[in-house]
Order: C-alpha cells, then sequence, then structure tokens
C-alpha cells in the first residue's frame, strides 16, 4: 500500500506539520485563506498629497523580453467578440489604454486597421493555439514588421503543454515581440510561461462574468489571491501579469493594482457600452408607480446588449460552426444593462483610480502596490 504524507499548511505556506499515512488515495486540501475582491477593503493612509490632480496614473512598462518600453495605464479591454474590437480600441488608445482583440477577425482587416491607426503601443493582436491563427499573426508580423508587436495568446488553459510550446516558438521567431499569455491562477506556471519567453501573463480562471468554468468544472481560484501569488513570482524574475476577471466595480480595479497586478483586463465591465458589438435589446417591465391619469401602473422600457463568454455554445456557434461534442460549454449569454460611452466610463475609471492612489498616498501608478494594506 503506498505511503502519502497529509501535510498542514499555514497562511504563508508553509508545512507546520507532516503526518504520514497510508491509503489507496490521496486528496490535498490547501488550508490557506483565500481572497477575492469583495472580501477586503483598502486602508486609507496619512499622505502628502493634497489633490487627485497630483498623482501619476501612468507608468512606464520595461518587460524581461520585449526591448521596448511603453508608457501607459495598465487598463486593458479583453479580447471578447464585442468588447475586443476596433471601435472599442480607438477610444482606448486616447487614454493610453490598451485593447486587446478578438481572434476572430480577417487577416485583411486586421492589417488595415493596423496599417490606419498607431497601434503599436496599445493593441494586442489575439492568437489560440490553431495553425490558422498562427499563420495569421505570422503573416502580419513578418509583412509589416513596424505597426503592430503586441501578440496576446488566449487560452482558457495555460496548463496544457502547447501553450508553453507556442510561447517558445513565438519568442524564438519574433524576439522582439510583446508576448502576453494566458490563463493562470498559479506561481509555478506563471515561473514557467516566463522563463520560456512570455512578457505577461494573464492570470484568472473561472472570475469573468460570462465564464461558468467553475460550475462546469470545479476550477478556479479566488481573483485577489490569484494576483498575490502570481504577481509575487513574475515580479521575481523579472516579468508582469494581467488581472483577467472579475471585475464588478471601479474600486476591483484599484484593489487588483493594490495587489499587485500590472495590467487589468475587464471584459462584462465594458459590454454595454455603445461603442461595444453585440445586439441590443428593449424590455418592458411593469413598475409600482401608478399613472394619474389612467390609474394604471406605468411600464419602463430598459435596453440591454447582448455579451457572450467566448467559450459558450453561443461562441463556438457564431465563430467555430458549432461545439464540438468533446466539450462542454463554460460560458454563457448575457445581457447587460446599457451604460454610459466608453470615454464616460474611462474617465470614471481613471478618476477613481486618481482617488484611489490619494487615499494610500500613491504619487505614481507604479507604487501602489507597495503603498496598499488590505483589511
Amino acid at each position: 500500500m503506498p505511503v502519502f504524507y497529509l501535510l498542514h499548511i499555514d497562511s504563508f505556506g508553509n508545512n507546520i506539520n507532516c503526518k504520514m499515512i497510508k491509503k489507496d488515495w490521496y486528496m490535498k486540501i490547501y488550508e490557506q485563506t483565500e481572497l477575492d475582491f469583495k472580501d477586503v477593503l483598502v486602508k486609507p493612509k496619512r499622505s502628502f498629497i493634497n489633490s487627485r490632480s497630483e498623482v501619476e496614473i501612468t507608468r512606464e512598462y520595461k518587460f524581461k523580453w520585449c526591448p521596448r518600453k511603453i508608457i501607459g495605464t495598465g487598463i486593458i479591454s479583453a479580447n471578447m467578440a464585442t468588447v475586443g474590437t476596433f471601435e472599442v480600441a480607438k477610444h482606448m488608445m486616447q487614454n493610453k489604454m490598451f485593447c486587446c482583440l478578438h481572434k476572430h477577425y480577417a487577416t485583411d482587416d486586421l492589417i488595415k486597421f493596423i496599417t490606419e491607426n498607431d497601434c503599436r503601443d496599445y493593441v494586442f493582436l489575439s492568437m489560440g493555439l490553431r495553425d490558422e491563427d498562427y499563420a495569421k499573426i505570422e503573416k502580419i508580423l513578418t509583412e509589416y514588421p513596424d505597426k503592430c508587436r503586441n501578440i496576446c495568446i488566449d487560452v482558457p488553459n495555460a496548463y496544457i503543454p502547447r501553450v508553453k510550446e507556442l510561447v517558445i516558438k513565438m519568442r524564438e521567431k519574433f524576439p522582439d515581440i510583446l508576448l502576453m499569455v494566458g490563463n493562470a491562477v498559479t506561481a509555478e506556471l506563471v515561473e514557467d510561461l516566463i522563463l520560456s519567453g512570455a512578457d505577461i501573463v494573464k492570470c484568472g480562471i473561472g472570475s469573468g462574468s460570462a465564464c461558468i468554468t467553475r460550475r462546469i468544472t470545479g476550477v478556479g481560484r479566488p481573483q485577489l489571491s490569484t494576483i498575490f501569488e502570481c504577481a509575487d513570482t513574475a515580479h521575481g524574475i523579472g516579468g508582469m501579469i494581467c488581472s483577467d476577471g472579475g471585475v464588478v466595480y471601479i474600486g476591483d480595479i484599484c484593489k487588483a493594482f493594490g495587489a499587485g497586478a500590472d495590467f487589468v483586463m475587464m471584459g462584462g465591465f465594458y459590454a454595454g457600452c455603445p461603442e461595444a458589438a453585440g445586439d441590443i435589446i428593449e424590455k418592458r417591465f411593469i413598475t409600482d408607480q401608478i399613472d394619474e391619469q389612467t390609474g394604471e401602473r406605468i411600464v419602463e422600457t430598459k435596453r440591454f446588449k447582448v455579451f457572450y463568454g467566448m467559450s459558450s455554445e453561443y461562441a463556438q456557434n457564431k465563430h467555430y460552426h458549432g461545439m464540438p461534442k468533446y466539450r462542454a460549454s463554460e460560458g454563457r449569454v448575457v445581457q447587460v444593462p446599457l451604460k454610459d460611452s466608453i470615454d464616460k466610463m474611462n474617465q470614471d475609471i481613471l478618476g477613481g483610480l486618481r482617488s484611489y492612489m490619494t487615499y494610500i498616498g500613491a504619487r505614481r501608478l507604479k507604487d501602489v502596490s507597495k503603498c496598499t494594506t488590505f483589511y
């Protein structure tokens, strides 16, 4: 009969005792506390900053492998079909924010966009593991070397061997690209992907508003703890992370930066903006208010936008001609209330970030994690 050791791990990851057991099966349970954005608040601190206007919300990004430097605010619109669009990208670039284009654009459409717009710093081209994805990105990087060299390898499960193999291949073939890859939630994989050639690792599994991976598979990790561990590991070896998913409020963006994220990616947060793609649906609701003239209840009309997860059956039918029989849908279709314009949303995001930095005494975006203490 096999011999196993039952480990008890404290909140710092240390083994506090070890008990030998004999069993024909083994299950490992980590007893450390895991936190999400909703589980914490940030402690205000005495500050020498008198106004929100005094803080610097951009930083100079220096990467482990990519030789370029980029000055920007690390907010990224996700490479989902309704928010990773050309229209959204134009608005994000105006504020030195980033857009990760979805991977379903045709090659000619991508070439037209990057040649007509200054996309070099703030736009990522996305690819999956399919041969046609690689061929598309290879053509653009080879034939238009001075237009857009930010690449995102987007795979829901970055733990499969082919992801690391593609990272190595892309770094060897195009050594100067800025390469982001995801998704991961553990330090071990973050370290492996960065040492294999990634500049940024996208971190988060199951935390997105249109994602049901946790319901279907039981796999995932609370987003704040994911950032804590993955950022610490990435920064120790010269890499960076992008927090992907879980943002419900602007304060969650601040918490992500405070926990150590270099970039924060959002999909559903932008999905209701008029500039985002997606069908608009009108719904009529009967309210409790009474019309004084008719004596009947007032009917209110509300408008929604359709937003869907890229692993949903809806997305598979729309972009891949159907759901393969070997997989289940890990995304859902969501009707998001129509919101303000994306420019107004970005103004609110940056305003909230400035206020956050004033509360904690951080003059520069780069200093936010050093100045943040969580309750």
